[in-house]
Order: structure tokens, then C-alpha cells, then sequence
């Protein structure tokens, strides 16, 4: 059965991942985080020293980018790949808020996306791949057969947030976590670098209201039709 190149996008906390996996899993396709990738380079600039409190030391590190060696490794038990920065697991340490309190900042950067979309580009380029971010549907994969477009109010969002993050045990406040989604929507649509913006040929589903077994069925259709048309 031929196969396709599904991007999904979308705002931060709408459950990308989420469907991405789910649907990869179905078609027995490949899974590909973008967000964790980004997430990883924040915590290699945070581990080294190019992160503060307050600023993000720009110069230091784009001069830094080629020792960042990333990698997925498939975990069986999982169902997915985790990401691996410099050899060691790190997919815990990137889930965590204050990772996502700069990991736009880390996004804007035209020499880190430059680096990682080539590596996505390389990732996906035999197809059967389901691959989630920002900008797979505009930049990294243009002409993919089927475009997702993920949204859900900001309310929405920070709670599904709120909720993940203290389930992982972790001490957060939701005023803390709404105010993170917003700062997030602000940086990731207004950069001049690859923006977050609906592709002109991509499907938008508001999940505000959505499970993820109605989400999940929904795109899933959509996939098999192109499947279908592909061939």
C-alpha cells in the first residue's frame, strides 16, 4: 500500500503528540516529535549555561549547535521513540515547565530550526510518517499529502496542561501554566522565522469539545482517504 506524509500542527497543548502517535500506530507508520526536538536543544542550552534566569545567550548557542547530537530510540513497552540528547534519555527532563518556558525562545532562532528541519526533512523523506510541530505542514513538508491543523482555547489548553504536569508530580500553579500557553501563542504566531500559521490546504479541528477517541476516529478518516487516493 503506498504511503503518505500526514503533518499535523498546531497551538501548544492540543494534543498533537497525542493523535500523532495514536494514528501512527494505526497505519504502522513512523512517529516523529518536532516539539521534543526543540525542547531538547532548550534543555542542552539550559544545561550549559546559555540560559538564565532572565536571558538567552543567542551568540553562544549557535556556536554550540554541532555538539548537539539528537536521536529517537524506539521503547517497546512505550510504543514510541524517546528523545535522546547527547546519548542519554532525556525525555522526562524535557516535559517539564520550565523547558517549555523557553523552548519558543529556543524555536525563534533561524540557526537551530535550519538545523532541525533538516533533520526532519531526512526523517520523513521515504513518507509513512506522522510528524507534529509548528511548521510541518508549511515548511518542513509542504506538499504532504494530508495537513491537520490542531486548536482549543487557551482555557482549554492550560488546563489539559495543568493537568498532565501535576499528574507527573510536579508542583505548578494553573495562572502559572495559563500564562505559559499565552506567552507561547504569542512567540511561536509572531516570530519572523517560520511562524505558526494554518497551511492554506490544511484541515482545522478545534478539539475544545473534542475526546480524543472522537479526535482520534476523525482524523483517522481523513488519513485513510488519502491513502485511498494515493494509491
Amino acid at each position: 500500500m503506498k504511503k503518505i506524509t500526514i503533518a499535523i500542527d498546531g497551538f501548544s497543548s492540543t494534543g498533537k503528540s497525542t493523535l500523532a502517535k495514536q494514528i501512527a500506530k494505526k497505519l504502522g507508520y513512523v512517529y516523529v516529535d518536532t516539539g521534543a526536538m526543540y525542547r531538547a536543544v532548550t534543555l542542552y542550552a539550559m544545561q550549559n549555561g546559555f540560559i538564565d534566569e532572565f536571558e538567552l545567550n543567542k551568540t553562544g548557542l549557535i556556536e554550540s549547535l554541532s555538539a548537539i547530537q539528537l536521536s529517537f530510540q524506539f521503547n517497546s513497552e512505550l510504543g514510541f521513540g524517546e528523545m535522546f540528547l547527547n546519548g542519554v534519555n532525556v525525555e522526562k527532563q524535557i516535559r517539564t515547565l520550565e523547558v517549555s518556558g523557553f523552548v519558543s525562545q529556543i524555536a525563534e532562532i533561524s540557526e537551530v530550526r535550519s538545523m532541525l528541519v533538516k533533520q526532519q526533512q531526512q526523517m520523513g523523506k521515504d513518507k509513512g510518517v506522522v510528524m507534529d510541530g509548528r511548521d510541518i505542514g508549511t515548511v518542513v513538508f509542504p506538499d504532504a499529502e494530508l495537513k491537520i491543523f490542531m486548536n482549543a482555547s487557551p482555557d482549554v489548553r492550560a488546563q489539559r496542561r495543568f493537568d498532565e504536569l501535576t499528574e507527573k508530580g510536579q508542583l505548578v500553579s494553573y495562572d502559572r501554566v495559563l500564562e505559559n500557553v499565552l506567552k507561547r501563542d504569542h512567540i511561536d504566531t509572531s516570530r519572523e522565522d517560520s511562524p505558526l500559521v494554518k497551511a492554506n490546504d490544511a484541515i482545522e479541528i478545534d478539539n475544545s469539545n473534542l475526546t480524543r477517541e472522537e479526535q482520534f476516529h476523525k482524523v483517522l478518516e481523513l488519513a485513510e482517504k488519502e491513502i485511498t487516493k494515493s494509491l
